[in-house]
């Protein structure tokens, strides 16, 4: 196979239009190579007389499919591994399907002795609630699959646990902090063997969190990095066999624990605290790994800057995209899964609502929360709105699950006890003809408000 006369050919796999994948192309562009992206709209495999191509054709692959994300992470794995068997990949599917297992990463460290929180996960109800008493009176309860701090929960173990959070099985972990006023932890972002940067995360107000996704702060560590801390991370990068990664560790009084491995983690958290973009360094590895050479000074001065502007090699998007969109009701099925079990419910679709809402009772059951902290709900002409308690909510609609934060609020004078908003209405096209409650009784385009 020979590269372009521009150089190699980089090809970014992902099927979003996240703000790192752009960050990675133009990178590639920056530094005299052809950034590829690998997308829908533009990208066949075909096997001929036992010869693969890939059109368009690349050198080298670097892997950004979000498995935490998606519904059907085997089939992303698949797409990942039929790529990985015919060019050079950066972030193996096997890697990245240890990483994005929490509880198989933590399975996988403690096998190498790195230290990570004693965790205990048991397949059925009554397993896990009979060991859940080592923990004490309080522990972190996670799903094993997850992102942006969605499906994590601090939890009293006073009340018992479920084994899964709709279909995602779920485990129960130490809680380690130092200062239970004060929550914070470390990214340490590796790439090739090398920290590009660190930075401290500080939860919000009202959390326990420390994800930039919900609100958390930031300070630069990496110039005053602690050397107990650097080392595990970068051996952790190298247990789990990654080429990049962002290694989540907290500090405990006897220590330091990797927490977890995120083999897609984001940006724009490092980039504020340091200054530093992980994009150039990845472009780099991928452009060596092909064989071609790179500037590393000009590598430095490109991670001065997260240029996450629409690449050049973006293929063309063609409205009909939406129409791929899955169909939702006006009333929908839904499954809401808290930590202590789910139950089918009917739920009204509301594309003026920003948030999802969930009724007391309703969370109450399903054990949805802990309440971990208040927002402001505006009302109808209301411009102030009203306080409401928000809690985290596992939803299952027609097979795939949102990790959402929901308002809770007092739904019994509604004829539905759960209110989709626009956090997962923007995954669906929304059909207001369409409802699963008893439809076929009322008159053709008849709709019952609340």
């Amino acid at each position: 196979m020979t590269s372009e006369p521009n150089g190699i050919r980089v090809g970014v796999l992902s099927l979003h239009n996240s703000k790192e994948t752009k960050a990675i192309l133009n990178a590639v562009e920056d530094l005299g190579h052809d950034p590829v992206w690998l997308r829908r709209e533009n990208t066949a495999v075909s096997i001929e007389d036992s010869e693969v191509t890939v059109d368009p054709d690349v050198d080298v692959v670097a892997n950004r499919l979000l498995l935490s994300t998606t519904g059907d992470p085997a089939e992303l794995l698949g797409l990942a591994t039929t790529f990985e068997r015919i060019r050079p990949m950066l972030n193996e599917p096997d890697a990245v399907l240890t990483a994005i297992h929490k509880f198989a990463t933590a399975a996988t460290l403690a096998d190498w002795n790195v230290r990570v929180p004693d965790a205990f996960l048991a397949l059925s109800n009554e397993g896990l609630n009979a060991g859940r008493e080592r923990f004490g009176d309080v522990a972190v309860y996670k799903t094993a699959i997850g992102t942006h701090g969605g499906g994590t929960w601090k939890v009293d173990l006073t009340d018992p646990v479920n084994p899964r959070v709709g279909t995602r099985q779920a485990f129960l972990q130490e809680l380690v902090e130092r200062d239970p006023d004060s929550h914070r932890d470390l990214r340490v972002y590796v790439v090739d063997d090398e920290i590009v940067g660190a930075m401290y995360r500080y939860a919000p107000e009202g959390d326990w969190r420390t994800n930039v996704a919900l609100g958390g702060d930031v300070a630069d560590a990496s110039d005053d990095l602690p050397e107990a801390a650097a080392e595990t991370a970068l051996y952790t990068t190298e247990v789990m066999g990654l080429d990049y990664a962002g290694v989540d560790l907290i500090e405990g009084d006897d220590g330091w624990f990797v927490l977890e491995v995120n083999p897609t983690a984001g940006f724009k958290g490092l980039h504020q605290a340091t200054g530093i973009s992980p994009a150039p360094h990845i472009a780099k590895l991928a452009i060596e790994r092909a064989g071609g050479a790179v500037d590393d000074d000009r590598v430095r001065d490109l991670a001065a800057t997260l240029d996450d502007s629409t690449p050049s090699c973006m293929p063309r998007i063609t409205p009909p995209e939406r129409e791929d969109l899955p169909v939702i009701g006006y009333i929908e099925d839904v499954v809401a899964s808290g930590t202590s079990g789910s139950a089918q419910v009917k739920g009204k679709s509301d594309t003026g609502a920003t948030r999802t809402s969930i009724d007391t009772g309703l969370a109450a059951e399903i054990g949805a929360g802990p309440i971990k902290s208040m927002t402001r709900v505006k009302s109808g002409s209301v411009k102030s709105g009203k306080a409401r308690p928000v809690v985290d909510l596992v939803l299952g609609i027609g097979g795939t699950q949102h990790t959402v934060t929901a308002s809770v609020e007092d739904r019994s004078h509604m004829d539905y006890p759960l209110l989709l908003g626009r956090d997962v209405l923007e995954h669906y096209c929304v059909d207001v003809r369409r409802r699963s409650d008893d439809a076929d009784d009322r008159p053709e385009g008849e709709i019952l408000e609340e």
